[in-house]
């Protein structure tokens, strides 16, 4: 292959197998003439193109991840009703949903890198079963039913759907990769904040059934054309040459391995706020709108966590923004849960906590580049998707742990404020993890990483 140099090409276009041609007096890169007419591929960083693909990667990341994130709604729901709520599984659903679309992506991507050119067939198949799922899920009478089909079948259905948005990022984004990212990344947020209202709202008026199955429909309706602009900027070759399998040598490294193990730990207790939040505002009298807030708040403010992190992880070192999401998270937990008694500092403790801890995941764009720079076969996306196993792992242990940490309703009475409501072990657990989630700032002051 010919080198070019200063060039928008990427590693990935290297990777498959293009003969490129710079254009000396606009340094845009032209396909051979041979293929599609030596049309001029769209730029990367800017431009309608790229700007279309962000945008439809947020949606999807809005729905997709926002059903998963709205599952407190659901887990508060399940409680009262006969059917689920003496099971002590019911957690273990939304634990499911979110672990496993971030456990199995090292498979999915895989696959996807193996055979590129089933990207968005791939993508429309994940929406698709994410709605059979639901489907499913709304004819459940117990517990394994919801764990098998909102839990599971929903997870591995959008994991295969989105995956070619994370996939394909870096392709179009490469100086804005990191701003990119957060932006995908807050859809979730939003997905979080309108979700929660809308599910909550089917929940009273119709029940569980029927909000699944109309937000099956409304899935498919919304998220099917976007499907169009989930696509690589560079075409792929018919061709293309299968790539060699992906050096995993990055995973025992010690950079990695502080990363990843800080990673894990942050993750069991990520998302325990957000599962249980509705139903502690419930235990301090609020009503369902009320416990929905909770919810709400946590994800408006982990949308602007995510796009500020983005932004900010791009220029600043990446230990010093895990930092910085870990003090302020920490601070949160320890101090405004932990001395919750009211629904006033409740809400303000979702919002803290939604705009330190949510924004984690927006670091990882820096932890890849670190990788890389001291792995240099290591490629990002297998990075990333190693990174997303380790918070799944987190993700799936912490809804059983979780379920022990607070049956019983340990040191209710025994300590003050919200140490002593029931929830002071799952409150002190959340604290601790995020703490030593932010250790890689400590690893790099003494050079380990």
């Amino acid at each position: 292959m010919e080198e070019v140099t200063n060039s928008h090409l990427t590693s990935s276009e290297m990777e498959k197998g293009y003969d490129v041609q710079q254009n000396g007096s606009t340094g845009a890169i032209h396909l051979p003439t041979d293929y599609e007419g030596g049309r001029e591929l769209p730029p990367i960083d800017r431009g309608m193109d790229a700007w279309l693909f962000l945008a439809a990667c947020f949606v999807m990341e809005a729905l997709v991840w926002g059903f998963a994130f709205s599952y407190g709604v659901f887990q508060a729901y399940y409680s009262e009703m006969d059917d689920f709520k003496n099971s002590g599984n019911i957690a273990v659903v939304g634990t499911c949903a979110m672990g496993i679309m971030y456990l199995d992506l090292p498979l999915v991507f895989a696959a996807y890198r193996q055979w590129p050119k089933y990207q968005r067939i791939g993508c429309g198949a994940g929406v698709i079963l994410m709605c059979l799922a639901l489907g499913l899920s709304s004819l459940s009478t117990n517990t394994t039913h919801l764990i098998l089909t909102q839990g599971i079948f929903y997870a591995i259905g959008g994991s295969i759907a989105y995956s070619p948005c994370i996939l394909l990022m870096e392709d179009w984004f490469e100086k804005r990769k990191g701003l990119a990212f957060g932006v995908m990344w807050a859809g979730t947020g939003l997905g979080g904040v309108v979700l929660p209202i809308v599910m909550e709202q089917l929940l009273d008026r119709y029940g569980f059934r029927t909000a699944l199955r109309a937000f099956a429909i409304a899935l498919f309706i919304l998220t099917a054309p976007l499907v169009y602009f989930v696509k690589p900027r560079v075409p792929i070759a018919k061709n293309r040459p299968s790539p060699p399998p992906p050096n995993l040598g990055f995973l025992f490294t010690s950079t990695f391995a502080f990363y990843e193990a800080c990673n894990i730990v942050e993750a069991l207790g990520f998302f325990l706020p957000s599962i249980y939040l509705p139903t502690y505002a419930g235990m301090l009298g609020a009503s369902s709108n009320l416990q929905a807030l909770t919810v709400i708040l946590f994800n408006v403010a982990s949308v602007v966590g995510c796009v500020l992190m983005g932004a900010i992880v791009d220029k600043v070192d990446v230990t010093t923004c895990i930092l910085i999401s870990t003090i302020g998270s920490s601070i949160g937990v320890f101090l405004l849960w932990g001395f919750s008694m009211s629904l006033a500092p409740l809400y303000i403790f979702a919002i803290i906590y939604g705009l330190f801890a949510g924004s984690y995941t927006s670091t990882w764009p820096g932890i890849m580049s670190d990788v890389v720079k001291k792995k240099p076969s290591a490629e990002s996306s297998i990075v990333f998707a190693c990174l997303a196993a380790g918070r799944g792992i987190g993700n799936l242990i912490s809804g059983p742990l979780s379920e022990a940490l607070v049956k019983g309703l340990p040191w209710e009475g025994q300590a003050g404020y919200g140490y002593g409501s029931g929830y002071g072990t799952l409150i002190v657990f959340t604290g601790v993890t995020g703490v030593v989630g932010g250790g890689s700032y400590i690893a790099r002051y003494f050079k380990w990483l």
